[in-house]
Order: structure tokens, then sequence, then C-alpha cells
């Protein structure tokens, strides 16, 4: 399967007129495939990146099965550009190759003649609010939990789970962490929502569950490319030490963490498990 990631957006760039400049990035996952396009932003639309991309694919003569994209702002115009070209446009948070080519493009921006010398982020993504939980998904309690590295596997990645995603590349052993290393979690009893909110779940794609200390403190959930979710807001000091002592478990896992839906605490059957991971921007 061939699998590009691509990236449209507005850089720090101008053309002789003083418009700003958009470029397309698009490579593979190694990129041994790179291909790059600039354009003033009056011509920055679906119908020149449809141009574009057929351009990549007769320049590399390969067609890829699917194109990935990060950045809200642009995935639409990349969705609408690829529809007649055949392929789909899948979003995704975590671009390694094409990001890591953003960092290195941003560091040599300020080299080129046209630079405009505005502040700019090559992955800032705006942070929306926090949306509140539709009531119809409330599970009846939630509570932090953990669990040894070395057991996780065996505890989740065996049982007929019906929403399950555990990614190969998350797993302990993948990352290289001791099987005695407390992997933590959140459980929520969903009652008869269980299923209801697994699914719910399936449908936003987790990203990572964040403890937000504040006033009140809460548990955001990061979900898609950019929306965010308020699982639960608490007051309770207790309920807040073990917020704390969660967040202090995940930057000694790596950022790993988990989030498990299940009918009740019985251990008999499980709605839905999550195997997810912070990064250093979360």
């Amino acid at each position: 399967m061939t699998i590009w990631q691509a990236d449209f957006y507005r850089r720090p760039l101008q053309d002789e007129s003083g418009q700003p400049l958009w470029e397309l990035l698009i490579c593979d996952q190694t990129r041994s495939l790179t291909f790059s396009a600039l354009c003033p932003q009056a011509n920055a639309n679906a119908e020149w990146l449809a141009l574009q991309l057929q351009q990549a694919i007769a320049t590399t003569q390969h067609k890829p099965d699917s194109l990935q994209v990060f950045r809200p702002q642009s995935l639409t115009l990349l969705t609408t550009a690829c529809q007649e070209l055949g392929f789909a446009v899948v979003p995704k948070r975590k671009l390694p190759a094409l990001q890591e080519w953003l960092r290195e493009c941003a560091q040599a921006y300020p080299h080129l003649p046209n630079y405009n010398h505005q502040p700019y982020d090559p992955l800032e993504i705006p942070k929306l609010p926090p949306l509140p939980l539709s009531e119809q998904l409330w599970g009846e309690r939630w509570r932090f939990a953990n669990l040894p590295a070395g057991e996780l596997a065996i505890a989740f990645g065996e049982r007929p789970i019906p929403v399950l995603h555990m990614p190969e590349e998350l797993l302990p052993l993948r990352l290289g962490l001791a099987s005695h290393v407390a992997i933590p979690g959140v459980v929520i009893d969903g009652g008869r929502q269980s299923m209801r909110l697994a699914r719910w779940l399936q449908s936003v794609e987790p990203v990572t569950l964040n403890y937000s200390p504040g006033a009140p403190d809460g548990l955001i959930l990061e979900a898609g490319l950019a929306d965010r979710w308020v699982i639960s807001t608490f007051t309770d000091s207790e309920v807040e030490a073990a917020a704390q002592l969660y967040a202090t478990r995940c930057r000694l896992a790596q950022g790993l963490h988990f989030l498990l839906v299940q009918p009740d605490d019985s251990g008999i059957t499980y709605s839905g498990f999550w195997l997810l991971q912070q990064s250093a921007s979360n």
C-alpha cells in the first residue's frame, strides 16, 4: 500500500507583490519521495491542489492509495482535490516524516530572500475550547487506574473487546518500557450507556486523555485532528491528588496511558479499550 503525507498551508514567505505564499509538501513515510510547490494565497484552492497532485503522480510514477493530513485547515481543500483523483484523504495527527520535514523547512525560511519575518510555528494547530460530553453518553462513574507494563497486552490484547485500539507501535515492549513500569489509565463504568459511549469514542478517534488543572480540575479528551471534549470535572482534593499521580505516571511511561470503557467493575466484559500516548506538545 502506498501512503503519502501532505500539508498545504501559509508559510512565512511572500511573492514579489507582497502576497503571502502557501506551500504544498508531499512525502512518503520514509521521505524517499518528496514533492513541493508554492502558490500565492489568491490561488490556494482545490483546483490548484489537484493540478499539483497530478504532477506529483506523473513525476513519481506512483499513485497513492491514501493521503494522510494532520492540519485541519488544509483537510477540506485536500479532500476536495483528491476526490476526482481516486484516493482517500485520511486525517492523522502524528505524521513523523512530514512533520520533521516541516521543522527543517522552518529553519530554512529565514535564509530565503522572500522571508517576511512573521512569527511561524510549522506544527501549530489552534486549540479549540473543549466541548461538554453529551448527557446521553455519561457513564455511571469513573476512576483512575494503572497496570504494570508487562501485563497490559495480556490483560486487554487477548480479550474479545468490541472496540479495541492497541497500535503495535505503542505496546510497552516496543517503547522499551520495563515490565514493572505503571501504565496509568482512566476506567469508565458506563452501565447501560457503555456500548453507546464506546462507539462514540470510536467515531471521534481518541488521541490523548489529559489532566487539566484549574478551577475546576478536569479530564480533557483530545480527539481527531483538533477536537477536545470534557470527560469530567472535579474539585475533590483526593481526586486531584490521584489526577496529579496520573499525570506523573504518564510522564514516566513516555506518555503512554489507556482509556477503558466497561459496563461495570465486574471485570467480565469490556466495551472499549484505547492505548494512547501523549506527545511533547500535549
